[in-house]
């Protein structure tokens, strides 16, 4: 049972997908206000209409109101610093793809964004620190990075937590709840009960690797890759064989494409270097794809074309 203070206002720092998906979750679900951060103007309107789109979808199959729709639109707010994120008793941080191009006072412009970055984050999360009230907790919804290394930049590391969400985050029911070696149980617990307000069912795993999640994911995605990289069979065929033969609702090539080429690039490297183990290493037609530029669904273009 949580014993801190109640979580009543929650933070999201980065308005991509994922970030917009906490957010929507958070205000639709949990009926929390929440104030979403990004640098890329570009970016916050993207997720806007996405969120728009999202709630008119589910009005349209009845499955809210209009009112619920509006309410739930009315919780959300787009702020222009991170300094805006001091009255917040819970902050996301979300993995992102752009720089840092107008940085609240804190951080330095020259960082730059990248998909599972640890200098990046630790910047962010030493910020935070100096931002959010000692009772904040600084969550990241990092799928690989040690919370441990992240939490060793924050000035209350005990306040500092793995929660991470899957995409896409409205429809997947789980987070996955992840503490570091300085993480409190209370901390914990509060995250707990925040999760299980937006409706997720929770699992907990220790400090390692990709955590459960991607310790079990990223292998079988880069033995797919493998397997059309040596020319064991077609990319048509390696996803036919999933979907069929093992009843998954995607093929292997298709869920890298969905995920992102580069970020399963990122994940399966952290893997590798941080286990030193032979297994992760990414299959070389991976890192050529992300070096080219196809990176999956979002560029266009990777094992398939959209």
């Amino acid at each position: 049972m949580a014993t801190g203070i109640a979580i009543r206002a929650v933070g999201v720092i980065g308005a991509g997908q994922m970030g917009m998906g906490i957010a929507l979750t958070t205000a639709a679900k949990a009926a929390l206000p929440v104030k979403i951060f990004d640098n890329s103007a570009i970016q916050i309107d993207r997720g806007l209409k996405l969120v728009d789109s999202l709630l008119a979808k589910d009005v349209n199959k009845g499955k809210i109101s209009e009112d619920e729709s509006k309410a739930t639109k009315a919780r959300i707010s787009i702020i222009s610093s991170m300094d805006d994120l001091e009255g917040c008793d819970l902050v996301v941080e979300v993995r992102n793809h752009w720089c840092w191009v107008t940085p609240c006072k804190s951080i330095s412009p020259r960082l730059q964004a990248a998909a599972e970055n640890l200098q990046v984050k630790q910047s962010i999360f030493s910020s935070l620190s100096e931002i959010c009230p000692p009772s904040t907790i600084l969550a990241t919804n990092t799928s690989s990075i040690s919370i441990t290394k992240i939490a060793a930049s924050a000035a209350k590391p005990e306040m500092v937590v793995g929660l991470h969400f899957f995409n896409p985050v409205p429809v997947m029911k789980l987070v996955e709840l992840i503490a570091g070696l300085q993480t409190s149980s209370d901390t914990l617990a509060r995250a707990r009960v925040f999760a299980e307000a937006c409706g997720k069912d929770v699992t907990q795993s220790a400090d390692v690797p990709g955590f459960v999640s991607n310790a079990l994911l990223m292998p079988f995605l880069n033995e797919a890759i493998m397997c059309l990289e040596k020319g064991i069979a077609t990319r048509d065929d390696i996803d036919k064989t999933l979907r069929l033969g093992m009843a998954h609702p995607m093929g292997p090539l298709q869920l890298a494409d969905f995920i992102g080429l580069d970020t399963c690039l990122a994940i399966q490297q952290t893997l590798h270097r941080e286990t030193g183990d032979d297994k992760y290493r990414p299959s070389v037609l991976l890192g050529r794809m992300v070096a080219a530029g196809w990176l999956g669904r979002k560029t266009g273009k990777g094992f398939y074309d959209y």
